[in-house]
């Protein structure tokens, strides 16, 4: 079963983001190592389809940038573990009317994404909304 985001678009109350359950297991395997994670999704050329997995706060977030969710990852060193997920204000225009699911699986993480030297990469699967 996935796990569903909070809300974090102002005035939303439904989920935009959700993590299978892959995701989840490798994102605590990530979290033991780094501590608190994000992520951002850009609209760049090269990663813009991509969630890049970042310690919390080391990729600075503004006005360019549109929080759709929260998690609270249960069971992570015996704490449970807040993840953001955020995305580029102009990628969202394009994906508004998606919710988006984080897959983990087998390949090369992208950039300077926590879990490309762990031969892991997570993955964006969208359904409408």
């Amino acid at each position: 079963m996935n796990l569903e985001s909070r809300a974090g678009v102002a005035g939303e109350t439904v989920s935009r983001v959700a993590l299978t359950p892959d995701a989840v297991a490798l994102l605590h395997q990530l979290v033991a190592e780094h501590g608190r994670l994000m992520f951002h999704q850009s609209g760049g050329c090269c990663d813009g389809s991509t969630p890049m997995c970042y310690p919390a706060g080391q990729f600075r977030t503004g006005q360019a940038d549109v929080l759709l969710g929260t998690f609270t990852l249960p069971d992570v060193a015996g704490d449970d573990a807040e993840l953001e997920f955020w995305m580029s204000r102009e990628q969202f225009e394009t994906w508004k009317h998606t919710h988006l699911t984080v897959d983990a699986i087998d390949g090369r993480g992208g950039g300077f994404s926590l879990e490309a030297p762990e031969g892991k990469r997570f993955l964006i699967r969208s359904d409408l909304m």
